[in-house]
């Protein structure tokens, strides 16, 4: 399917119109790429990003020195960490312990119960091997499912470095100090002169 005779005579047209600086001279042939190319955000990693991470990277630099934000970075570091642990080994195996004989048993408590009693029972008359192998079958899964959930948390709720929050409002505020870049030319007209 080809395009309608329009479209393609303007585009002919502008490939054959060289385009002129302000000073009135013909530019060199990567400023009209640069020119016709629409405005679309600077890709991470490009020479237009560049002052952008230099500046942040700059006043990260600065904000290590201070004291008092080393102390909250700490601080935040042992709460984040401290809460991960205690979610994934003290809230999810005591959940699941007790979530899957529930299910199991219909979710009638008393059925649960029932069925767990003569295995506590069975524990309590057993010789003490046979009590130390299922107490450590039983920390063996508490610290596996833990040790699961962990990793999981982590990769799902990242810590956020104090440092990083202060980095991020500062550089919004410098991005709006900065000049905002020239717009792009308006494109011209469908309308060919001379044409109805």
């Amino acid at each position: 399917m080809t395009a309608p005779l329009t479209q393609l005579q303007i585009h002919e047209e502008k490939a054959e119109k060289p385009r002129t600086t302000a000073v009135g001279t013909t530019p060199t042939p990567e400023e009209p790429r640069a020119a016709e190319s629409p405005a679309t955000p600077p890709e991470p990693g490009s020479a237009e990003l560049a002052p952008y991470w230099v500046e942040r990277k700059r006043y990260l630099k600065q904000l290590r020195k201070v004291p008092e934000l080393r102390q909250r970075f700490w601080s935040a570091l042992l709460m984040y960490t401290l809460r991960r642990v205690l979610w994934s080994f003290g809230f999810f195996p005591v959940f699941i312990a007790f979530w899957v004989p529930l299910v199991m048993a219909s979710f009638n408590p008393v059925v649960m119960v029932t069925n767990i009693l003569p295995d506590l029972q069975a524990f309590v008359a057993a010789n003490p091997e046979m009590q130390a192998n299922t107490t450590q079958t039983i920390v063996v899964a508490w610290l596996s499912v833990g040790f699961f959930f962990l990793i999981f948390d982590f990769v799902l709720t990242p810590f956020r470095s104090p440092y990083e929050y202060e980095a991020d409002v500062y550089m919004r505020a410098w991005e709006q100090r900065q000049p905002e870049a020239p717009a792009a030319d308006a494109p011209e007209g469908d309308a060919i002169p001379g044409k109805v």
